[in-house]
């Protein structure tokens, strides 16, 4: 029997290359003969591009620069010189996991740092950026990576306005484009098609899990409509808001002004890059899984898009999710672990979160005829 293990991160407790592992420590047991390939999935989110460096075997560059509220941390960069590609997380400096809970403030938090990323990856010859954008703190328009690509912002009264300085996208009244302008292209990988404007867009959706009340939220659209027409006015004329503008706080909108940018539905590009097609053919049972399955994973997640191409290779199913058991049935799973809910307040709930895959998928082994 030939086994491939792929889930997606079970977000917030459990990295998908970790659950990756330990689900094969727990089909051992009981599945000793069996063959096993593993392949940690992901679809735009967070360490979308951390798990293909990996997955690919690219050269891995470690890079310090300022995180979403302007500390040093350090940073990873993924590179293929022999292509001139460099593959970056924006989460990996520009997002929400480790910030303080004042630090979750969309009025301040800037992509700066991933600017910094991508200026180290040029240094080193990428001409082509692929980002992830899973994950960010930001609503920034990708103001703060411009800026580190040498665009500067500046108030009425012409002078720069400092970077992650409160209300920053409120002050911009002008802008100015570098002497010498980069000649980067980028792929922006997302799983999710808002675009930046609208009732359905990244600021009434995902500004209030970055720290924007509901408040706030007309005057800060107005000021990012004021950004948009000036970004539009130094660019060539022609940006207009499109699906994927909304990922990440509108990092693909700003570079579009200037670059040429391609959004990629974090999924499928990913499985290309794998060649998930051919895992897929290989195995007899293909399993994944993610934090909560519902029925918005149909709307790009890595699980269910997983769960497609398996079935269209006839391939047995299974998924681990602490969502419903009744919504993966539905949505064609041939069986579902289904996870206990966690009590995020406890401090050892990603060593807990751990201890309930294994034993979930340990009670179900017993009892079935995988």
């Amino acid at each position: 029997m030939n086994i491939l293990i792929a889930p997606n991160a079970f977000k917030g407790t459990i990295p998908a290359d970790r659950a990756a592992a330990l689900i094969e420590e727990v089909l051992r047991q009981y599945l000793s003969h069996a063959e096993y390939q593993r392949c940690p999935i992901a679809d735009g989110g967070d360490g979308t591009c951390f798990l293909l460096g990996n997955q690919l075997k690219l050269n891995k560059i470690e890079a310090v620069g300022l995180n979403a509220i302007g500390l040093t941390e350090q940073g990873l960069i993924f590179l293929n010189e022999s292509r001139k590609e460099a593959w970056i997380d924006v989460s990996t400096l520009s997002g929400l996991a480790g910030l303080p809970p004042f630090g979750v403030n969309a009025q301040l938090t800037s992509t700066f740092g991933t600017g910094q990323l991508i200026m180290e990856a040029i240094r080193r010859g990428a001409e082509h950026i692929i980002l992830g954008l899973g994950g960010s703190a930001t609503v920034d328009m990708g103001t703060g990576i411009l800026r580190a690509l040498g665009y500067l912002f500046l108030d009425k009264n012409g002078r720069e306005i400092p970077m992650f300085s409160p209300g920053f996208l409120e002050r911009i009244a002008h802008i100015q484009r570098p002497v010498a302008m980069n000649k980067v292209r980028f792929t922006c990988l997302c799983d999710v098609k808002n675009t930046f404007f609208g009732s359905q867009g990244a600021i009434p959706v995902f500004g209030p899990q970055k720290g924007l009340s509901e408040a706030d939220q007309h005057v800060f659209e107005s000021a990012a409509k004021g950004v948009f027409e000036l970004l539009k006015a130094k660019g060539d004329g022609q940006l207009t808001d499109q699906p994927g503008f909304g990922a990440a706080g509108g990092i693909a909108l700003g570079l579009s002004a200037f670059f040429s940018v391609k959004i990629e539905e974090g999924a499928h590009y990913f499985f290309e890059q794998v060649n998930m097609q051919e895992k897929v053919s290989w195995a007899d049972w293909v399993i994944t899984g993610e934090g909560k399955f519902d029925s918005q994973s149909a709307a790009g997640k890595g699980s269910y898009k997983l769960l497609g191409l398996a079935n269209k290779h006839q391939k047995k199913t299974l998924l681990i999710t602490s969502g419903g058991e009744k919504d993966g049935k539905e949505a064609g799973f041939d069986d579902v672990v289904q996870l206990p809910k966690l009590n995020m307040d406890d401090l050892d709930f990603k060593q807990k979160a751990a201890e309930n895959l294994k034993s979930s998928l340990q009670f179900f082994l017993e009892k079935s005829n995988i």
